[in-house]
């Protein structure tokens, strides 16, 4: 199972937004990696990263990874493996901290997702989903609804148009539009991501989510829908249609990309874990954002630094919870 964030499509993305990128490779191991940091310290990031087959393999990517680190004067690396091939029988956890690393105190990628096995037929995908999903899936086309698939990026601005409106509706922060019209011009064209438009019988279009396709993966990544015509319950159809989509086009996998850990109804992700655990799979758990430090001294100071800004921002929080009181009182 590949992963769009280490692929070569992303790298040229990455380049094109600014980043410095390295790559890396070797027998049973690859990773490429963004420099990130400024004055408060420069590291090495690869996102899902490194690749590698054995713990072998994962060891030489990581020496390699920490050569390029110390010649561009950063702090640490910050890895997020996720083949279990690395670890073996050992928790990955015990694995990595054998190796000197630590957990990041900033999580970056989901360490929890739900992945759909596309190995099966439609009506079997379909079986694996709530019976809602189901029959929302075989009989939304008689409410006039038709779904097509977008290579062309000016059309992310249907998807931004309604991000925005569900951003603000459920009150969560989203993508910004620069970053996506960047991401669309770079990927689309390439079939590396692609947009799926929902329309109505009149042909206006109330909805559309953005997908990216690495060569055997599909990962969901953005969906907006018109509040106007939330009557019609798109949501579901659109993600089923986007699964069967993925089938059609030859991938072997869905990410839903990002559940929470567990099935905690008070947890912050639970109700979109709940609406992508409708749809059948299983939950993977990855061992998350880890941290090896280049330097000591550096990584040290990254981690005062950190702890310094966040205990400020508690306070900023805390005086702003203040203020309201007073002025509610």
């Amino acid at each position: 199972m590949s992963n769009i964030l280490q692929s070569d499509i992303w790298a040229k993305f990455q380049t094109a937004n600014g980043h410095q990128v390295f790559r890396g490779s070797g027998d049973g191991w690859s990773y490429l990696a963004t420099l990130e940091g400024g004055k408060t310290g420069r590291y090495l990031y690869s996102p899902y990263g490194p690749v590698a087959d054995s713990a072998e393999a994962f060891d030489e990517a990581i020496a390699d990874m920490k050569k390029v680190a110390a010649e561009n004067k950063c702090w640490f690396i910050r890895v997020e493996p996720t083949q279990e091939a690395i670890w073996g029988s050992r928790s990955a956890e015990t694995f990595l901290s054998a190796r000197g690393f630590k957990l990041s105190p900033r999580q970056i990628q989901p360490g929890h997702t739900q992945i759909i096995d596309l190995d099966v037929s439609e009506d079997e995908l379909l079986q694996q989903m709530q019976s809602t999903n189901r029959n929302l899936h075989r009989n939304i086309h008689k409410k006039g609804i038709t779904f097509e698939v977008s290579h062309n990026p000016e059309d992310i601005d249907i998807l931004t148009k309604y991000l925005e409106q569900t951003a603000q509706r459920n009150q969560f922060k989203r993508q910004q539009d620069d970053y996506l019209k960047r991401v669309a011009q770079t990927l689309m064209p390439e079939d590396a991501a692609r947009l799926i438009i929902v329309r109505t019988a009149e042909g206006e279009a109330i909805g559309a989510t953005f997908v990216y396709d690495s060569d055997d993966t599909r990962t969901y990544a953005h969906t907006g829908t018109s509040w106007e015509h939330r009557k019609l319950r798109i949501n579901k159809p659109l993600v089923s249609w986007m699964i069967m989509d993925a089938k059609e086009k030859g991938l072997k996998y869905v990410d839903l990309f990002g559940i929470a850990p567990n099935d905690d109804p008070n947890h912050e992700w639970a109700g979109f874990t709940e609406f992508k655990k409708s749809f059948g799979g299983r939950s993977v758990a990855y061992p998350g954002t880890w941290d090896l430090p280049v330097s000591a001294v550096g990584y040290r100071a990254y981690e005062c630094i950190r702890a310094a800004r966040e205990g400020l921002q508690q306070l900023k929080t805390k005086v702003a919870e203040v203020r309201s009181a007073r002025q509610k009182s």
